[in-house]
């Protein structure tokens, strides 16, 4: 391997550590830093060790159930998978899937797999809540995909390998420090994050940051096979009434009892 490529290499896997792993954070607003993923100028402090410690269940037994169901998708949904892959290569050439950097279990940072549903010139690591006029970078068969949820089909892979889990927290990104510092205070970084969740079937992207930490903090609170259940089953419902779903927006629930 050439000095560059090995540089590339040591690079690459310097970006995906995470100096927050396995801590305690808070926020500190400061003007001074960038603007991050959820709009606020600050970063995050360590103000300890993480000291939550997963039962049977989430150890075993869900693992279990994760491997099994993931399995079984990948080769149930193949068909569907090779249908989204043509119809997104027909609709906007270009790469089929978009991977993004994520925070996994105890803050370790993850690539996150989804179909591509937006175009090639939209920003990167940029939320869509934080674009401007989101909807001209979206495809067309990108917005049916968002709307229906199909886009997050890539992550029965991630699944598999052990990166998430069928249900948990969904996955932030990993400049999202408003959120991250949020779930802390309710250990909601501290599992695995999931292709769906409580907060997910409780308002989605109308929620405020606040509200769905507290939301991920009361899955952590209630973990077991029962409530999981309760999460799949509500996913479904959810997915086929489209509930939460706001293309450029968060905190729209809040908003609209404003208004009200």
């Amino acid at each position: 391997m050439s000095s560059d490529n090995s540089n590339r290499a040591q690079q690459s896997r310097n970006d995906f550590r995470n100096p927050m792993e396995g801590k305690k954070v808070v926020f500190i607003e400061d003007e001074n830093d960038k603007r991050n993923a959820d709009g606020v100028c600050g970063h995050l402090e360590a103000v300890g060790e993480s000291d939550y410690k997963p039962g049977f269940y989430e150890r075993f037994v869900k693992r279990a159930i994760d491997l099994f169901l993931s399995g079984l998708g990948l080769i149930v949904l193949s068909p569907l998978f090779l249908i989204l892959i043509i119809a997104i290569l027909i609709d906007d050439p270009g790469p089929i899937l978009f991977t993004q950097k994520r925070v996994g279990r105890n803050k370790r940072f993850f690539k996150l797999h989804k179909f591509r549903s937006m175009k090639m010139s939209t920003p990167h690591d940029v939320p869509t809540h934080m674009l401007e006029n989101p909807e001209q970078y979206i495809t067309k068969v990108g917005r049916f995909m968002r709307r229906t949820s199909l886009d997050e089909l890539p992550q029965v892979w991630d699944i598999f390998i052990g990166k998430m889990s069928v249900i948990g927290p969904r996955p932030a990104l990993w400049n999202q420090d408003v959120l991250i510092a949020e779930r802390d205070k309710y250990n909601a970084n501290d599992v695995k994050p999931g292709l769906t969740g409580w907060a997910q079937i409780n308002g989605r992207d109308e929620l405020e940051l606040a509200d769905k930490a507290r939301f991920d903090g009361e899955y952590v609170e209630r973990i077991g096979f029962g409530f999981d259940v309760k999460c799949f089953v509500g996913t479904i419902f959810s997915v086929a009434k489209s509930d939460g779903v706001v293309e450029g927006g968060t905190g729209e629930l809040h908003k609209k009892e404003q208004e009200h």
